[in-house]
């Protein structure tokens, strides 16, 4: 797993403005200063799959905040856009607030992946935000499980501890 930049200061904000106050062109702003770091790591990417939102989420925002940032990257880096190949199994509460142990649990078998798009494939597995990995260990594990050959992880950035997480 790899992340592009802590979560503060101006890509805090970005991100902010693209989750919750539908600023939607960011999606794209970010992805193309985000190609040449992707690029930059070396990995042999296949396909691009961003971690689903659950449905009352997607409902109420009606985007997905990392498609917004996953379908450019993809396009621009040359690689299959594959936003189905993972889904919810179930709804989870929001990972804010919540300590490494809670998160671990909160999403663990919270995701299952379809085997079409990603079986024998290199995937890169892209979210906003890692705090713990949780989320992105969960999804890695389904789409493993579904036949990916290896999942690289990738995060717009990283919240450190000071950014809210509860160690107890």
């Amino acid at each position: 797993m790899r992340s592009w930049l802590v979560f503060e200061g101006p890509i805090r904000l970005a991100l902010h403005k693209l989750k919750y106050r539908r600023n939607l062109a960011l999606g794209d702003a970010l992805a193309r200063q985000l190609v040449p770091f992707v690029q930059g790591l070396g990995w042999p990417i296949d396909v691009v799959v961003p971690v689903p939102l659950g449905k009352k989420r997607m409902q109420e925002r009606g985007y997905n905040q990392v498609g917004l940032v996953a379908l450019p990257l993809a396009a621009l880096g040359g690689w299959e856009y594959a936003p189905k190949a993972l889904a919810r199994a179930r709804e989870t509460r929001s990972q804010v607030g919540l300590s490494a142990a809670e998160r671990k649990e909160n999403v663990s078998g919270a995701f299952h992946s379809n085997p079409a798009p990603v079986s024998g494939k290199t995937v890169l597995l892209m979210d906003d935000v890692a705090t713990t990995g949780a989320t992105l260990a969960s999804c890695s594990k389904a789409l493993l499980e579904s036949g990916a050959r290896d999942v690289y992880a990738l995060t717009l950035a990283r919240a450190l501890p000071h950014h809210g997480l509860k160690t107890v």
